[in-house]
């Protein structure tokens, strides 16, 4: 066969397998568009049928939404649909911080009234002299007894410059108030707080990646960088749940070189993929970094941590993260509704998912299942680390947080801490200026166990809720009274140590009450100023940045000794184990 003819051979084989490929994808589709089309048919006619012809009135379009949200039940809980009326609830959850209203967090109690849980400082809630633990009555004539905290805040919340009328009863005395309160646009922001720590480390407190967070980010670092000669950063993602994957982007550009893929994304098909890259010069490529983390640091957040671990660019430190390996995008609906559909899963750099449950497989009760061991696998960051795949991001050095109490978390649900903190506020002029120094004094504790007393505060401790479970199970089995008088013995004691719970967890208790208290003065500012002195995973982010353990941060991001191995599966353990 001589040249040319070979040549055309090959071409007509190359023509010949791209029509075959096409035709074999249009024929795919055509099939996917006919099952679709056909199960709308279905589907349209059913719900006809039973919203015109069934025995009671329906709702058609309650049942329609519920239909709806029962199909998407069936994929993972990060594709939903989202009606008209939670559009504007929607973008402030995923895409917007600024919505019109009064400026005041509110929540619902066990006996169905609403009352205010937190004050934003200078906005109207505040200047009209609302404060925590303010029961909301009635709006605008409306009385909001019994509703759901979601459908008081639609109330709140309306059309910049709007009046409102509230009617509230205070916290403290019973009082009822009535209040005319003008909207205004309210700004939550991306930073909740940010500060200098000694030793000129820079402290950035990010709550989430809505509109605008990176622009923030960038706005704080400057500002630091402009009145402080700064020696590293701080960047805590602890509780951020997530929000705008570019924002993510642009905030690991402030760390990275220009033209860095920070992490790319991946659909059902071959041909879905899409990486990100960073394309603005560093803001500060050579500032040391420790970044914090959580289990309730996802998606967007573990993006952020996961590519500048697989840069080694910061330690991350604190505690595995969420687990959220998965895009979403939205898209419009007829009649302004809109869905937001799970499309891809994303990697960080080294080429990892750490989508931590399966959606695709659920066990006998419908539960999504962890991402199967056989499928974790081992990837390298830049210097050679070993990070793995499949469970969230691993923390490069663990700081284990301290678990809140059955009585503290008790007193919180109560709202006794809270109330406590507006009789505090109610009785002391000012607090010290440096609210680090600022400690709850022994008369004050003794007054705050006082201030129980008068509510008639009683809760039940863990240990009296398993005696009782014991007791049930005895009783069930009719061998209660075979063990009587054990059983009295065991409840005396559980009962002597329930009364020292407040002397046990007075230091916990204290540091709660504290943080409380100064957010009346202080606002959110307040909270975090009091409770950042107190923080392990701050302290030893410190530490990391300074001259204490400058050496371990570096040994960490090269990846020595016990550094060389990032949060290593048990299946790999134990395969390890096995070979000595």
């Amino acid at each position: 066969m001589n040249r040319f003819m070979k040549s055309s051979y090959i071409v007509k084989l190359l023509i010949g397998l791209i029509v075959g490929g096409i035709l074999m994808a249009f024929t795919h589709v055509k099939d996917d568009f006919f099952a679709i089309g056909k199960n709308l048919e279905i589907f349209a006619a059913l719900y006809r049928q039973v919203s015109t012809t069934y025995v009671e009135e329906v709702n058609p379009n309650l049942l329609i939404k519920k239909g709806i949200n029962s199909m998407l039940e069936e994929l993972d809980p990060y594709t939903e649909f989202v009606p008209e009326s939670d559009l504007d609830d929607f973008r402030l959850r995923y895409i917007n911080t600024q919505y019109a209203g009064l400026g005041a967090r509110i929540v619902g109690l066990e006996d169905k009234s609403i009352q205010i849980a937190e004050i934003f400082e200078d906005y109207p809630a505040h200047k009209a002299g609302l404060e925590v633990g303010d029961e909301i009555v009635s709006i605008d004539g409306q009385f909001v007894q019994g509703m759901a905290a979601e459908d008081v805040s639609h109330l709140l919340k309306g059309e910049e410059g709007t009046p409102i009328k509230l009617t509230v009863k205070k916290n403290l005395t019973g009082v009822r108030e009535n209040k005319e309160i003008v909207r205004r646009k309210i700004i939550q922001p991306n930073i909740s707080y940010s500060t200098i720590l000694p030793a000129n480390i820079g402290y950035i407190k990010l709550d989430k990646f809505l509109t605008g967070a990176a622009d923030e980010v960038r706005k704080a670092i400057l500002e630091m960088k402009r009145t402080t000669p700064l020696k590293g950063l701080v960047l805590d993602l602890r509780d951020n749940g997530g929000g705008i994957l570019q924002e993510s982007v642009k905030i690991v550009n402030f760390f990275v070189k220009q033209g860095q893929e920070v992490v790319f994304q991946q659909g059902r098909r071959g041909d879905s993929r899409f990486a990100y890259v960073t394309k603005q010069a560093p803001l500060a490529l050579e500032l040391p970094l420790v970044v914090l983390i959580n289990e309730r640091s996802a998606s967007a957040s573990e993006i952020v941590a996961g590519a500048l671990q697989d840069l080694d660019r910061a330690v991350v430190l604190g505690r595995k993260s969420f687990g959220k390996g998965l895009v979403q995008q939205t898209y419009r609906l007829p009649y302004n509704n809109m869905v937001k559909v799970t499309v891809a899963k994303y990697y960080t750099p080294s080429g990892r998912c750490i989508q931590a449950l399966d959606y695709a497989h659920r066990d006998n009760r419908g539960k999504a299942i962890k991402i199967n061991d056989s499928l974790i696998t081992e990837f390298s960051t830049v210097a050679g680390r070993k990070v793995y795949n499949g469970d969230g991001i691993s923390p490069d050095i663990e700081v284990k947080e301290k678990k809140t109490s059955a009585l503290i978390q008790e007193l919180k649900n109560k709202f006794l801490i809270s109330g406590y903190a507006n009789r505090y506020y109610h009785t002391h002029d000012s607090l010290m200026k440096d609210l680090q120094l600022f400690r709850l004094s022994d008369e004050d504790y003794k007054d705050f166990l006082s201030y129980l007393s008068e509510q008639k505060f009683t809760y039940s401790s863990r240990a009296e809720k398993a005696f009782q479970y014991l007791r049930s199970a005895l009783e069930d089995s009719n061998q209660v009274k075979q063990t009587v008088p054990e059983l009295e013995l065991l409840e005396q004691k559980i009962q002597s140590l329930k009364e020292k719970d407040f002397m046990i967890g007075k230091g916990e208790i204290a540091a709660a009450l504290e943080e409380e208290i100064a957010s009346r003065y202080y606002f959110q500012r307040g909270r975090y100023r009091i409770a950042q002195a107190k923080d392990e995973a701050i302290k030893k982010a410190q530490a990391l940045l300074g001259a204490t353990d400058h050496l371990v941060y570096n040994n960490v991001l090269s990846g020595k000794g016990g550094y060389h191995t990032i949060g290593k599966p048990r299946m790999h353990l134990a395969s390890a184990e096995s070979l000595n």
